[in-house]
């Protein structure tokens, strides 16, 4: 069974990742969806990793073969915990390509029988980052081009009371 993790902090899921869960998930018999937890951006975290993996799992409810897990460990030794054969990365712009590389680099040596495969955001979600749609929420404005539907309230929700509180 070929196995891929897609890592990343997801805080929140926004359509650029699901497209990106989409076109791999029918590359491998088992996508794993891994909320990492990264102690960088602890401090700005808009949802707990908890709140994250269940909001991902209403958004891939569909998917047959995609799975949604959390993880403070290393990302090779999840993976290897895991039986993954592969991490799933992807690029919207040149500019992550070089930070990515490098960890790509890392993951493969702590792990040597990890590969990890660049996806290129499709164009339509170049542009989309999870800092944007956050940002976006702060001064209320339409997420339906940025946030799968099945999100959009709960972002809009949280945000409102972190504003409020």
């Amino acid at each position: 069974m070929k196995i891929a993790i897609y890592p990343g902090s997801f805080d929140p899921i926004t359509l650029g990742h699901l497209n990106i869960i989409k076109r791999a998930a029918v590359c491998f018999d088992k996508l794993i969806v891994c909320v990492m937890v990264n102690s960088e951006k602890r401090n700005r975290e808009l949802f707990s990793p908890e709140e994250r993996v269940e909001l991902i799992r209403r958004v891939v409810a569909k998917l047959p073969n995609v799975e949604v897990d959390c993880s403070t460990t290393l990302l090779a030794e999840y993976a290897r915990q895991k039986k993954a054969c592969t991490l799933i990365k992807g690029l919207r712009a040149v500019s992550d390509y070089e930070n990515e590389l490098q960890m790509a680099l890392i993951n493969r040596k702590l792990n040597p029988r990890l590969e990890t495969m660049f996806l290129p955001s499709s164009a339509k979600y170049t542009y989309v980052s999870s800092s944007v749609v956050k940002e976006m929420a702060r001064y209320g404005a339409d997420l339906t081009d940025f946030v799968p539907r099945e999100i959009i309230e709960d972002v809009t929700e949280k945000m409102k009371n972190r504003r409020d509180g």
